[in-house]
């Protein structure tokens, strides 16, 4: 059995927060937001009768990734910045590229060779040049086994753009400014700008317009790493989100939105469940020793969340390869299985991929621009 540890009844400093360079508990969270989105492309919650509504949105794991990310790039933004007086533009574009760019431009090829250049589904050719763009997420339709990729377009876009912003907006300003997108993201989604003359425009494949998550949780992860790195906000966030009660009340809130929020999430329903994301991930990175430690922190946990990134991009593919698999074996409507299979071959796939092709990029990073200098 595994004993949840419960934190001291003193709350985490802000030295010991900064003094912080491995969170712990993230790798965990990044599985659980994979195994949801596993979920979501399988095939077993589709074929449930009365499918209890929380089992019906998977998708909401990309919505965690992106508070995730928007934490951890401003933490490790402001952080340089506060050590080195500021931070290296040229270094953070450098890192991003070899984390995000080889392994996302492998997929992209390998799936657009096999449906535009093996299959000679030519239809396909006007929409690829926008995945490499990464444009993806105002596509209106996609080049099979390729879907997800539109949460890498709204990643990069902000990668692009929040970094600028840090370097230049005064300090004040940065939570106006963040709360201020996160408001016009979620009228743009309602529709409230309609009004204004401002609707959504098509221009080739691509439709621009403003849809479901697109920027708000990301922007969100990006608020919570600016009050963590401040002593004062620190201090109180501490104060009532640093207990054991509170780490597992807040992820409790999250399945409990999940299940009685409405059918349409679009507008404010998702940015309450977005910010009951936010205060979730504090819970697990203002303290190390908070009460999911022990089981965010297990192996296998770890170690799936540690090579999430590449278990995304290629599920697809797995899901694919079992179906055919499974097909050939008369098992395809074995839901279940099929949704273990994919599973794991998709997992097999991120891991190799992992240890070779991506590890060759993320050894780069401390070379040349990359490495952050005094």
């Amino acid at each position: 059995m595994i004993s949840i540890a419960m934190p001291a009844d003193n709350a985490p400093s802000f030295s010991d927060y900064q003094a912080t360079r491995h969170f712990g508990s993230l790798n965990g969270l990044r599985f659980l937001c994979i195994a949801a989105v596993l979920w979501h492309h399988g095939p077993v919650w589709t074929s449930l009768e009365n499918a209890p509504r929380i089992a019906t949105r998977g998708f909401v794991g990309v919505d965690f990734f992106f508070v995730l990310s928007g934490f951890l790039i401003t933490t490790l933004l402001m952080r340089e910045a506060s050590e080195r007086g500021r931070f290296s533009l040229r270094g953070f574009y450098w890192r991003r590229f070899l984390r995000i760019i080889p392994v996302y431009f492998l997929v992209v090829t390998a799936v657009a060779t096999y449906y535009i250049g093996v299959k000679g589904e030519t239809q396909y050719l006007s929409q690829l040049p926008f995945y490499y763009l990464f444009l993806a997420n105002f596509l209106t339709t996609d080049i099979p086994l390729l879907s997800p990729m539109w949460s890498l377009a709204v990643e990069e876009q902000y990668y692009l753009v929040w970094p600028l912003l840090l370097m230049i907006l005064p300090p004040g300003w940065l939570i106006p400014v963040l709360g201020f997108l996160v408001l016009l993201n979620v009228v743009a989604v309602i529709g409230w700008l309609t009004p204004l003359g401002i609707a959504a425009f098509e221009a080739g494949p691509l439709r621009f317009a403003m849809f479901n998550t697109t920027y708000a949780p990301i922007l969100l992860g990006s608020v919570v790493a600016i009050l963590l790195h401040r002593p004062a906000s620190f201090a109180v966030l501490a104060r009532f989100l640093s207990s054991a009660p509170a780490c597992l009340l807040s992820f409790g809130t999250i399945l409990a939105l999940l299940q009685w929020l409405p059918a349409d999430l679009q507008g404010w329903p998702n940015l309450a469940l977005h910010i009951a994301m936010a205060i979730a991930l504090i819970t697990i990175v203002i303290r190390e020793d908070n009460a999911l430690r022990p089981v965010l922190a297990l192996r296998p946990i770890a170690r799936v969340g540690e090579i999430s990134y590449g278990v995304y991009l290629y599920h697809l593919i797995g899901l694919h390869i079992a179906n055919v698999g499974l097909g050939a074996a008369g098992l395809a409507t074995q839901n279940w299985v099929v949704l273990l299979i994919y599973t794991g071959i998709s997992i097999v796939i991120a891991d190799i991929s992992f240890r070779t092709f991506e590890r060759f990029f993320l050894n780069m990073k401390t070379k040349g621009w990359g490495r952050v200098r005094p």
